[in-house]
């Protein structure tokens, strides 16, 4: 199991059954006293930043924040320097990269050395472990035991969802995914998913993957780096909007779910993102939640007091 969290899979079931619980957790050990957590940001952050600074707060440490014109990834500095100067700072370093390799490099330096200093995948174009958390903590308030559950997303197939696939897997999760030609998930990584055990089904029409589910899920057609696809995206993801109508195929008690920031009017409505069967701003606080888990979790694996 590797120390560092790039990616859901970093953590296997019961990694994650454990983040969830310290997560979950009333109180916890101030694990980080007297030490720092350095935590830098290639793209702008609003929820993971603060999330992940109040974690650290919480678990008795100092977050320090690193602008990406600080360093100048590849640019200034290699991934491979930033990552072996910021450990000899910090404890723990995050990053919300572009390109998932970033994050990966950056580990692959720290192992060659063998400097006990882990590396949280803050959201790269790969994954978003710690929304997924967050995912999964409200799942639980809402639904209680998640195996057997079906969990519908809607939208383009992305980090999030990428993630959200990996969790379900993890617990036992149904999940139906429904995104257009071209923005759906491959055949090698359908059979990928599924070699993790997880149950996962492909629709081409949204009313299909959300019929009867006990969660309908959505995020933005537009990612950061994507600016100049905005209109042909639009014309895709035609007809693949959360509204009302969509939702009344779902389980009766079926909550809405979404990672945020929203665009309210094309990939879901207001109706649905401010009405009474939303968890977005569960979602949302559920990040701190999610990034103390996580946090807490590394230090005890680096502490050697895993359970």
């Amino acid at each position: 199991m590797s120390r560092h969290l790039l990616c859901l899979e970093d953590l296997g079931r019961d990694g994650l059954r454990r983040v969830l619980e310290l997560a979950e957790a009333a109180e916890l050990e101030p694990l980080l006293e007297g030490r720092s957590v350095g935590l830098f940001f290639e793209h702008p952050s609003a929820r993971t930043r603060n999330a992940f600074e109040a974690a650290v707060f919480q678990l008795g440490g100092h977050p320090v924040s690193i602008r990406a014109e600080e360093i100048g990834i590849d640019s200034r500095e290699t991934a491979e320097d930033v990552a072996r100067t910021l450990a000899c700072f910090h404890s723990v370093i995050g990053g919300r990269v572009g390109a998932h390799s970033t994050l990966e490099r950056m580990a692959a330096a720290l192992d060659k050395p063998a400097v006990a200093v882990p590396i949280v995948n803050l959201l790269s174009d790969r994954q978003h472990p710690s929304q997924a958390v967050a995912d999964l903590l409200t799942l639980r308030a809402h639904l209680g035991e998640l195996r057997g559950t079906t969990l519908a997303y809607v939208g383009d197939h992305n980090n999030v969802s990428r993630s959200l696939v990996v969790a379900g897997a993890f617990v036992g999760m149904r999940v139906n995914l429904a995104s257009p030609p071209g923005y759906a998930m491959g055949g090698a990584e359908l059979a990928w998913a599924r070699s993790l055990g997880g149950e996962v089904q492909l629709f081409a029409q949204p009313a299909e993957a959300v019929a009867g589910a006990d969660a309908v899920y959505t995020d933005v057609w537009l990612s950061m780096g994507q600016s100049d696809e905005l209109e042909a995206r639009r014309r895709a993801f035609a007809g693949y909007g959360v509204d009302e109508a969509l939702l009344s195929g779902a389980g009766d008690r079926a909550i809405v779910m979404h990672c945020l920031p929203a665009h309210r009017g094309e990939e879901i409505s207001e109706e649905l993102l401010e009405g009474p069967r939303s968890v977005v701003w569960e979602q949302a606080t559920n990040r701190m939640h999610a990034a103390r888990g996580i946090l807490a979790y590394l230090m005890e694996q680096h502490e050697g007091r895993a359970r």
